[in-house]
Formats: C-alpha cells, sequence, structure tokens
C-alpha cells in the first residue's frame, strides 16, 4: 500500500487568522486553512482507504440530499394527482381519477370541493376522506368505499352509490335527490339536513343511521331496507316516500 509522505499539522485557527492582513481576507484564509487540515489528516492514509471513505461520504450526501428533497417530491406527486383530476373535470370514465383521488387521499390531503361529477369511479376507495362541498353529480360509484368520509354540503344527485359502503359517513345538508343507493350500507351514517327526494334506498341497511332531521325524502323508495331505526319507516312513507319493490327486489 502506498503510504504519502506525513505533513506538518496546521496550526490552530486563532494563530493563523492573525495572518489576515484585512479582516475581508479571513474568510479566503479560513477556507485555506480548512484545506490543511483536510490535507494533513489524509497525509498518512493509504490511497483505497481514502477512496473508501470517499466512496461511503458519498452515499451519505446522497441519502441527505434524497431525504432533503423528499417534501419536494410529495408536492410534485400531488400537483400531478390534482392535474389529472381537473383535467378530466365533467367528462365520463375514469381518466386516471381513481388513482389519483386515492392518493391524495392515503396522504390525507383534503378533496375538498373535489369536481368527479358523471366520473366512472366504480370500487372507488375513499375511506375517511374529507369531502366537503364535493361534486359526485352523475357519478358512477358502485361498490365504493367511503366510509367515514365528510359529504357535507355535497352534491350526489343522480349519483350511482349501488352496494357502496357508506358506514358512518356524514351527509349533513347534502344532496341525493335521485340518487341510486340500493343495497348501500349506510350503517351509522348521519342523514341530518340531506335531502333524498326521489332516492333509490330499496335493501339499503340504515342500522344506526341518523334519519331524525332529514330534509326531504319524497319518493324516495325505502323498499325492502334493511335494519332500519325504530320508526323510520312510518315516517318516511308519512313524507312522502315510497315502497316499490321493484324488479331489483
Amino acid at each position: 500500500m502506498i503510504l504519502h509522505s506525513p505533513r506538518t499539522r496546521p496550526v490552530p485557527w486563532t494563530v493563523r487568522k492573525k495572518s489576515a492582513s484585512a479582516r475581508w481576507l479571513e474568510p479566503l484564509i479560513l477556507v485555506e486553512w480548512v484545506w490543511e487540515w483536510a490535507a494533513f489528516a489524509l497525509s498518512n492514509w493509504a490511497f483505497l482507504e481514502v477512496l473508501e471513505y470517499l466512496g461511503t461520504f458519498s452515499v451519505l450526501i446522497a441519502v441527505i440530499f434524497y431525504f432533503s428533497e423528499s417534501g419536494n417530491r410529495i408536492k410534485l406527486r400531488h400537483y400531478q394527482a390534482w392535474q389529472v383530476i381537473n383535467t378530466a373535470q365533467g367528462k365520463g370514465g375514469s381518466g386516471g381519477r381513481i388513482e389519483a383521488l386515492q392518493e391524495l387521499n392515503e396522504d390525507k390531503v383534503p378533496l375538498v370541493g373535489v369536481d368527479v361529477s358523471s366520473a366512472f369511479l366504480q370500487g372507488l376507495r375513499l375511506e375517511h376522506a374529507n369531502l366537503l362541498r364535493s361534486d359526485f353529480n352523475s357519478a358512477d360509484v358502485r361498490n365504493g368505499d367511503l366510509a367515514w368520509c365528510d359529504f357535507m354540503l355535497a352534491n350526489l344527485n343522480t349519483a350511482n352509490l349501488r352496494d357502496a359502503k357508506l358506514d358512518h359517513a356524514l351527509f349533513a345538508q347534502a344532496s341525493l335527490e335521485e340518487a341510486d343507493l340500493t343495497g348501500a350500507s349506510l350503517v351509522g351514517a348521519d342523514l341530518s339536513g340531506a335531502t333524498l327526494e326521489g332516492a333509490d334506498l330499496r335493501k339499503a341497511d340504515l342500522q344506526d343511521a341518523k334519519w331524525q332531521q332529514i330534509k326531504s325524502i319524497k319518493n324516495a323508495n325505502i323498499a325492502g331496507v334493511e335494519n332500519a331505526p325504530a320508526g323510520f319507516v312510518a315516517w318516511a312513507l308519512a313524507h312522502g316516500a315510497i315502497n316499490e319493490p321493484g324488479s331489483d327486489q
């Protein structure tokens, strides 16, 4: 192994900085002094050993750089997801919106005001999503998992929510006119102030649902509702709901 001749140990900085003839020269002398110490530290190292240490140092720098930039990468990913959602706004089909919505929700990004009207979103999984004032008008979300979502003031008119999981979802003051909720699970859902005119609730599971302050249920079909809370059926029929089994019953 090749050894370099040992260098003279540099003087302390308190001594070296005195060599600066002017105060503005101190930073330049400091850089030179640091390099002298680096050269001194490396002077007795074997060449291959130096390379090994430099390689380890490079990896460390790369790791630090990676994590320092992680925030920017997350922001870029979120920006791209929103771009996918907004570009496809008002159009049919998925257009990559299922993946984009799920990615944002997994990162706990609020989806307040998101517009997915008329979108094809079957099987969408957005548990615990903040969908305040969102627009799901005419969207197809059959078999979706939207449990614990906040749909306050949302537009779900004519949305297809057949067999969707809506357990404990908040529908306060939401509009679900003519929404298809056939076979949907609304266990523990809060329907306070919700408009359900013309909605299809056949075979929907209403166990422990908060229904007492529903705004309107006129012409909603409640045939075969499961686990209906005490008093719900009588109240609904008295307020214009209908009981027509139909072909799906």
